[in-house]
């Protein structure tokens, strides 16, 4: 278990929350909202998958900094106004947008695996806080907009890409020892370059099976 001054500086979160928060904005205008619909769905995005975190799977021993700090709030404010000053260069952002996203994936992977080895969980259970604070955003984002989760279906690498920097936090901070913010600057490199390599490359999950193979026939 890591010491009490295990800690990750709060602006790798903030940073991430700003991020997936312009990510769920830029989602939101594509689908034609209007400006609530377009800050609502930049806070879910923006700030879910910490929400998940904390209430879900680390002790409440006061309320989340997500609700408390007022910063997290006026991130996704000026995320929901960036975006839709920017609303018509929104259709040529596309790769912008997808590294602004695996940015913040590494950052919430990192940071989410971190609240957790500090709370006391293993190696193990980090990981998967940190793979969940870094998805859920996204998972919300497709449950609110009535899509198949995209988290669930194959396509191209995004929860193993969150899993990478889960995992290489946890194995550097828990189990060599290395200083929390190196940890994670490391990565969060590690998440972006193999998010970037899966877009460039269009690299891809496969079924594990054609649904007509699973039907069952007399």
């Amino acid at each position: 278990m890591p010491s009490s001054e295990f800690q990750l500086p709060v602006w790798f979160d903030l940073g991430a929350t700003f991020a997936f928060a312009l990510t769920g904005a830029h989602a939101a205008i594509r689908r034609g909202y209007d400006i609530v619909g377009v800050f609502f769905l930049a806070l879910a995005v923006g700030l879910g998958g910490g929400l998940i975190r904390d209430g879900a799977f680390l002790p409440a021993t006061s309320p989340s900094p997500l609700l408390s700090d007022p910063r997290y709030i006026s991130l996704v404010g000026a995320a929901t106004i960036v975006a839709a000053v920017l609303r018509k260069k929104v259709g040529r952002a596309q790769r912008v947008f997808a590294l602004v996203d695996a940015l913040g994936l590494g950052a919430y992977a990192a940071f989410g695996t971190q609240k957790a080895l500090v709370a006391g969980l293993p190696a193990v259970g980090a990981v998967l806080v940190g793979l969940i604070n870094a998805s859920g955003g996204s998972l919300l984002r497709d449950i609110i907009t009535r899509q198949e989760p995209l988290v669930f279906r194959p396509g191209q690498f995004y929860v193993l890409t969150a899993l990478a920097g889960a995992v290489v936090f946890a194995v550097l901070t828990a189990k060599l020892g290395v200083g929390a913010s190196l940890a994670a600057a490391v990565a969060i490199s590690v998440t972006f370059v193999f998010r970037a390599l899966t877009v460039a490359f269009n690299w891809r999950t496969s079924p594990v099976a054609d649904p007509g193979e699973t039907d069952v026939h007399p």
